[in-house]
């Protein structure tokens, strides 16, 4: 693969890039033009880093553009790369100068023709990246954006935290178990010496693409959709995932893994929240397991027909209706303080508005 990149660094010269390298050691963002990417981008142009972001050809800056809206004149100090975490030398030629790598990076699908290919992304791309950063002479450290998909899941257990260990999962999706192949592959690189940290983020909220993923769900509310599940789960700001990156970072943590979940709230509870921030009438219809396994086979059917992606998959029918809490308090312990559900609403309404 061609390697192409902007250049946009603190070296006002023209001198060559191995140069600016050797002298100005630089950070790589994987997953740039995602959700907890570009607000992490963001959080890092504002204290100036210097910061490359990977990206892989033909991705929508939309996302990005979306956190860099209140800060233009930081827009150019970011060095975007072209690369697939599966293209070894377009890797190793990002890698270049770089001494600090957050992996923010990762293909998210429910839909069982993608899980092969989300498997191989995830996983064989996560351990491309441990092997070259474990190459590297000066690298210092590498934190990786898991999910609490991974932790092990008992029957009947509701209270998970970093001891939930994978063995005990019943019944996973496939992108948790990408998502666990992911993680391993770090912690071979641990115990093979590399500097690293993992963080398990619930599900996040913020700004992102109002038409999937976890930013769908306020533009659905907005738009009048009338139903909701009888499932509990943990929910984070997204600035929160990028502040405990950093948290985590300058205090030199690693080997360890950490939850990053502000609150456990109900499906129900949420929708309320977002309706009444946005003036809206909230989802009034409950979707039952039993309704969601009649649903989802017939969406999958429609999707067949129209040759569109389902709305609602197996694994996604049965998520919505399960009922998990997370606790953060190892991460509290370090001396990190979470933003409430009701300022992430706040905030991420606020673009929805725009």
């Amino acid at each position: 693969m061609q390697v192409t990149t902007e250049i946009v660094s603190s070296c006002s010269a023209p001198s060559p890039r191995p140069e600016c390298f050797i002298f100005a050691p630089m950070i790589l963002v994987t997953g740039g033009t995602g959700m907890i990417g570009a607000c992490l981008l963001s959080d890092l142009a504002r204290e100036g880093k210097q910061v490359r972001a990977l990206k892989r050809a033909g991705s929508s800056m939309q996302i990005f553009e979306l956190y860099f809206s209140s800060i233009p004149e930081l827009r150019n100090k970011i060095e975007w790369v072209e690369a697939d975490l599966l293209d070894l030398l377009a890797l190793e030629e990002a890698l270049q100068g770089i001494d600090t790598v957050y992996h923010c990076a990762a293909m998210i699908s429910f839909i069982p023709e993608e899980a092969a290919l989300m498997e191989k992304t995830n996983i064989d791309g996560t351990a491309n990246l441990v092997n070259l950063c474990l190459g590297l002479p000066d690298f210092r450290y590498f934190a990786h954006v898991s999910s609490v998909a991974t932790l092990g899941r008992k029957s009947g257990e509701q209270y998970l935290d970093e001891n939930a260990h994978w063995e005990s999962a019943t019944n996973p999706s496939r992108y948790a178990i990408s998502k666990y192949g992911a993680e391993r592959e770090v912690w071979r690189g641990i115990a093979e010496g590399l500097p690293a940290v993992i963080v398990n983020p619930s599900i996040v909220l913020g700004p992102g693409d109002w038409k999937k993923g976890s930013a769908a769900l306020f533009h659905k509310v907005k738009t009048g959709f009338p139903f909701y599940t009888g499932g509990i789960s943990g929910f984070t700001d997204v600035r929160d995932v990028s502040a405990a990156l950093l948290h985590l970072h300058k205090q030199s943590i690693t080997g360890e893994r950490y939850i990053i979940s502000a609150e456990n709230i109900s499906f129900k509870t949420l929708f309320d929240k977002i309706a009444a921030r946005l003036g809206v009438k909230a989802p009034s219809v409950k979707v039952s397991s039993w309704m969601s396994s009649i649903v989802w086979p017939l969406e999958k059917i429609r999707c067949m027909v129209t040759g569109s992606k389902p709305f609602i998959t197996k694994e996604t029918a049965r998520s919505a209706n399960s009922c998990f809490h997370y606790k953060s308090d190892k991460l509290i312990k370090t001396g990190f303080t979470f933003r409430s559900v009701d300022e992430t609403i706040d905030y991420t309404c606020t673009f929805l508005a725009r």
